[in-house]
């Protein structure tokens, strides 16, 4: 009898979980908008995760780096707290401007959302320490590091961080692969696996998504 599982998911299984729950309207449009600036957004698995992740924590203040056209935020938002409040990160400014249309589309009150224009490790040094329930991560992927080290300042203890295409393209798993992203992001999984401060785990949805609690003081 098996004591673990050595069976690699099927492209078939993998769709199926990545389709497993419908997205509305208001993230398809998102997804279109997207699509048209060429901002690549998380996959439905990975945001079905975060919308679990905020969820879970009863998250009423959250960190997001890379706005993008708004799609995460879409997720993030309603699996936040109801007064909860996401503060978004992106050097384009253009694509927040997308990300506030997907808002007014959802009827999310724009007092449950903060915008802010500029390099994440610029904006990021200035937000306050200890208090944010979970730090989302889809920028700059030779960043990754950087914004760990401001993640674990900015969280509470208990909180979570999350960063997106932890696979990158299946790029992580080949070690012939030694691009700068792919070797930031291989780091990045070293440094949240060995640090003591975290319980973390690298979920296979979308193009991965790498997760880690905040252990409590």
């Amino acid at each position: 009898m098996p004591t673990g599982s050595n069976t690699a998911i099927s492209p078939e299984s993998w769709a199926h979980a990545e389709a497993y729950l419908d997205e509305d309207h208001t993230v398809g449009r998102a997804r279109q908008r997207a699509a048209e600036v060429g901002a690549t957004p998380i996959g439905p698995g990975g945001g079905a995760a975060l919308r679990l992740l905020a969820a879970a924590l009863g998250a009423r203040t959250v960190v997001e780096v890379g706005t993008g056209a708004g799609v995460s935020a879409l997720y993030l938002l309603s699996g936040m707290r109801a007064d909860g409040v996401l503060t978004s990160v992106d050097i384009e400014s253009e694509h927040q401007r997308l990300a506030r249309e997907a808002f007014a589309e959802a009827n999310i009150a724009a007092n449950r959302t903060r915008l802010i224009a500029g390099a994440a490790l610029e904006v990021l040094p200035r937000l306050t320490d200890g208090a944010y329930d979970l730090v989302f991560c889809d920028g700059d992927k030779t960043e990754y590091g950087e914004y760990l080290q401001q993640a674990l300042r900015l969280l509470r203890p208990g909180g979570a961080v999350a960063f997106d295409n932890a696979l990158w393209h299946n790029r992580v798993a080949d070690s012939a692969q030694r691009d700068p992203e792919t070797i930031a992001i291989r780091e990045l999984g070293r440094l949240v696996r060995e640090n003591d401060e975290l319980v973390p785990a690298l979920l296979p949805v979308g193009d991965g998504l790498l997760a880690a609690v905040k252990r409590p003081d």
